[in-house]
């Protein structure tokens, strides 16, 4: 860029006057805590000439003295707590210039055409939103130094501030057009700009110092002298919460202020088609949340994560373009260039971006396991969906076998009986085939009995939670992008798992009827041959006759809720489901 506009010099120097706030409360904090040796020197020389003396005096003198002492101790130990404090950096898939070329050449030549310097890297995060993310502290180097994470452009040298990382949104390279990838991330990258100047730098690096000092104090102490060790951290923890406090007002009028100037540099870059851009952004962002939360959630549950989740967001929100006229001219979108084609294998950065995804939203482990294995769209209906179903079916018969539940045999039920029990002279109505009738006959008209069911079914689903193997640890797991040669997982910390869940835990009346649509479902495809399939935008999806059939829901409830089961054995015969056969369950 050839000259800079008056917005621009106006938020650069609001940036800066807040900066300069910031650092004024480290001085006068430091000031504050050389104070009592300032006076406690000036003690001392007076008494050895001769000035003052006398047993108060003599009292005084040491008692500062003594004070001073433990001010500075406490003022070193923040100190050192404030240096040393392990910054708090996002989970994300480092990106390595030689997986991705083009991506980097794309970012460099937009600093450029900026003037600004270029991000030190690039790096994905599961999530529709970008940003810059400083990393140069010693602490947020990935293991193996910067193997994995060349610098777009030179990092610290000779003193000069390395470059923030560029943290990009994987559903954007997927959705977005390389132009429109290009526009987007223009005031992303102007951001550089501002994070290069020494007193926003020294700012930010104080302010992330007392939040790591923070979180540090709060995190919890092992061994045998963890009281003793506690007292000294909670202090510690204490005096940099105060000084967080002081500075929050200023951080976040700093952070403003950048925000106003990069946005203010980008406007002569590509700004008409940001406008189209930022309508794309909302629109990834509403795909990707219904993505995750109807089609990947019932997947984790199961044990399954999607290794096309960035892949499935395009079909996601093509799906969005066919249904919603206002959305009718995105499609047309899609004949352009898509941003993923600047990645050299974009599956395999999809591939650890939907796994990183799964451990951000759901807590899974941080590697493939037999309990915690990859699924492709192509087998999600029979894999996921149709699982998940007889799952749920087993779990409702389970329960309704502990409940005593039983109801006269039908003629398969007999056959099966006899089949099974005929030899030892079993009673056949002792027998409790699993069948759609039983579930039916024991909530119509009995609408007591579904509080009664719905606590057995929670209970049971706790019981299961509880038993599964514990993920790993989340500061020792780690897990490798194929793509970039470097750690996924480099900086989690011990924050708990999942970090972002998707939904609040569900309450028993929304289980029962899940597990009473799984079992309606299971019938439907056991006996009148119907099918799993996948819907992009609502998830498991019961297909008869090749068509989805999204009016299950309501008959359900109604019996659920009402003991009413009119509707849904309307809607049985409407499909030819036999409530009387036995279904297959897991």
């Amino acid at each position: 860029m050839s000259g800079t506009s008056a917005g621009e010099e106006l938020g650069a120097q609001a940036a800066r006057t807040r900066a300069l706030a910031l650092l004024r409360i480290r001085s006068r904090a430091m000031a504050a805590a050389l104070l009592p040796a300032a006076v406690a020197v000036v003690l001392l020389v007076a008494g050895a000439q001769g000035r003052i003396g006398g047993g108060v005096f003599y009292a005084v003198r040491w008692a500062v003295t003594a004070c001073a002492v433990l001010v500075l101790l406490g003022a070193v130990a923040v100190s050192v707590a404030i240096v040393r404090a392990r910054p708090a950096v996002s989970p994300t898939v480092p990106l390595s210039e030689q997986a991705a070329p083009d991506l980097y050449r794309l970012v460099r030549d937009l600093a450029d055409r900026l003037g600004v310097p270029a991000p030190s890297a690039i790096a994905l995060t599961p999530d529709c939103d970008s940003w810059l993310e400083d990393r140069s502290h010693p602490a947020a180097q990935p293991a193996g130094g910067s193997a994995g994470r060349p610098a777009v452009s030179g990092g610290r040298r000779h003193g000069v501030q390395t470059p923030p990382v560029l943290v990009i949104g994987s559903p954007f390279l997927w959705w977005m057009r390389v132009a429109e990838l290009r526009a987007v991330l223009a005031p992303v990258v102007a951001g550089t700009g501002p994070s290069a100047h020494p007193d926003i730098a020294a700012a930010r690096r104080f302010v992330r110092g007392l939040d790591g000092a923070v979180a540090d104090a709060d995190t919890p102490v092992p061994g045998p002298l963890a009281t003793l060790r506690r007292v000294p951290r909670r202090a510690v923890g204490w005096i940099a919460r105060l000084l967080l406090r002081t500075c929050r007002g200023h951080a976040a009028a700093m952070e403003r202020a950048v925000a106003a100037a990069a946005s203010e540099r980008a406007q002569a870059v590509d700004y008409g088609l940001r406008i189209v851009a930022q309508e794309q952004v909302g629109l990834a962002y509403a795909g990707w949340d219904r993505l995750l939360t109807r089609v990947a959630l019932p997947a984790w549950r199961m044990g399954r994560w999607p290794s096309r989740l960035d892949a499935g967001v395009v079909s996601a929100l093509t799906e969005l373009s066919r249904r919603d006229r206002l959305a009718e001219s995105f499609a047309s979108r899609l004949g352009e260039r898509p941003a993923c084609d600047l990645l050299e294998e974009p599956g395999a950065a999809d591939e650890a971006a939907s796994l990183l995804a799964a451990r951000l939203f759901h807590g899974g482990p941080a590697e493939t396991g037999p309990d915690w294995s990859p699924v492709d769209w192509q087998q999600y209906p029979e894999e996921v969906v149709d699982r998940k179903w007889r799952t749920e079916a087993a779990r409702l018969h389970r329960v309704l076998d502990a409940l005593g539940v039983r109801h006269g045999p039908t003629a398969a039920e007999e056959d099966v009986a006899h089949a099974t029990h005929g030899s030892h002279g079993a009673d056949p109505v002792d027998v409790a085939v699993p069948t759609l009738a039983r579930v039916v006959e024991h909530l119509a008209g009995r609408s007591g009995r579904s509080e009664e069911l719905a606590a057995g079914i929670s209970a049971a689903v706790a019981r299961e939670e509880a038993a599964a193997p514990p993920g790993p640890p989340a500061a020792g797991v780690s897990g490798t992008c194929p793509a970039s040669g470097g750690d996924v997982l480099d900086f989690w910390g011990p924050d708990p798992l999942p970090l972002f869940p998707l939904q609040p835990p569900r309450t028993g009346a929304e289980l029962l009827a899940d597990h009473v649509a799984a079992m309606v479902c299971c019938a439907a495809v056991d006996t009148a041959g119907a099918a799993p399939g996948l819907d992009w935008l609502d998830g498991p999806a019961l297909l008869v006759d090749g068509e989805r059939r999204a009016d299950l829901g309501s008959p359900v409830l109604s019996l659920v809720e009402d003991g009413d089961a009119g509707p849904l054995r309307s809607w049985l015969a409407s499909v030819g489901v036999r409530t009387d056969k036995p279904v297959r369950l897991v």
